[in-house]
């Protein structure tokens, strides 16, 4: 079942086989507004229209593709409008009214996604709980996150883990990505071991309700190395839109 927020017009997505028969409640993963929606039984019969969104800001203009781009095997002109919308998306996420970024929280263990938003809470961050593999991947890939905790875990035959959609993300998406992996195998902070498993701060279990420090120094190092780079793609953006 898809449905947008009437709110912030943000897809929803929800995995056929958990929609009840009856009416139901969802809250958007973007403004957190309870969205009310028909069960089974009402969409068999005549699906309700969907609620027309709320008027924005007007779209970017069209992007054409510079002489010679996609013959040479440079960015494309798609390339570079999803680039931009992206940004476009995660710079409203941060301005709206009482919201910081947005953090995508996914383990099999409660207590571990407790401790983890809590501790991003406090740091300002508006988390999304999720503790179905399948659902974060999909919230993931709506493209509203700045950063991801989750654990390095097997997933059930014939499925991924939300680590594994992780891996396959592009080299673009995997840069404007922050991930912590929280487990009783890493040693809170340890660089190496980060290195090793593709994220880019690894913290203990037990020190996933106090890791304050340890992911806002990560983070500042992370934003120092990436600033070259961050400021050569905006220029690059500013003039293909020019």
């Amino acid at each position: 079942m898809q449905a947008l927020c009437p709110q912030c017009s943000q897809k929803i997505v929800i995995d056929d086989a958990k929609v009840p028969d009856r009416p139901f409640s969802v809250r958007c993963p973007r403004c957190q507004n309870v969205v009310r929606l028909s069960g089974k039984g009402a969409a068999a019969s005549t699906p309700p229209p969907a609620p027309a969104p709320p008027p924005g800001p007007p779209p970017p203009p069209p992007v054409e593709p510079r002489p010679g781009a996609e013959a040479g095997g440079g960015t494309s002109a798609d390339d570079v409008r999803a680039h931009v919308m992206a940004q476009v998306r995660r710079e409203m996420a941060a301005g709206e009214p009482g919201h910081g970024p947005h953090a995508l929280v996914a383990f099999p263990d409660p207590p571990h996604a407790a401790s983890v938003t809590l501790t991003l809470t406090r740091l300002g961050y508006h988390v999304d709980t999720v503790d179905d593999f399948d659902d974060a991947a999909r919230a993931l890939e709506q493209g509203t996150y700045q950063l991801v905790a989750t654990a390095r875990v097997a997933a059930p035959a014939g499925r991924e883990s939300l680590y594994q959609r992780v891996v396959r993300l592009s080299p673009d998406q995997r840069r404007r990505l922050f991930v912590i992996l929280v487990g009783d195998e890493f040693k809170s902070g340890d660089g190496s071991q980060a290195f090793l498993v593709l994220a880019d701060l690894v913290l203990h279990s037990r020190d996933a309700g106090t890791a304050d420090q340890a992911i806002r120094a990560t983070l500042a190092e992370r934003r120092r190395i990436y600033q070259v780079f961050e400021e050569a793609r905006r220029k690059f953006e500013e003039a293909a839109l020019a």
